[in-house]
């Protein structure tokens, strides 16, 4: 089985918004691996375009998932990073 590795080159703070999608690097990949300081409800965009809520997500917790947004309305989650 092979594993693979998350790295990334960027981080950002995420601010949660219902109608823009937050920067980040078009040059090589589409999204961004999100990290999650203080849990509770995180309402994503991915990729892909799929509209996803994650309920109950730990304090510290790493969310590896191409997200292009994150949605104020339904998250209650904050201290948002996205790695890219």
């Amino acid at each position: 089985m092979s594993y693979q590795k998350l790295q990334g080159k960027q981080v950002a703070s995420v601010t949660p918004s219902d109608t823009d999608n937050f920067q980040y690097d078009t040059q090589e990949n589409r999204g961004a691996v999100l990290y999650v300081g203080t849990g509770g409800a995180l309402r994503v965009l991915t990729a892909n375009g799929d509209d996803v809520t994650f309920t109950n997500v730990a304090d510290g917790s790493f969310i590896p998932i191409q997200c292009v947004r994150v949605y104020d309305t339904n998250t209650t989650a904050s201290d948002i990073l996205g790695i890219w």
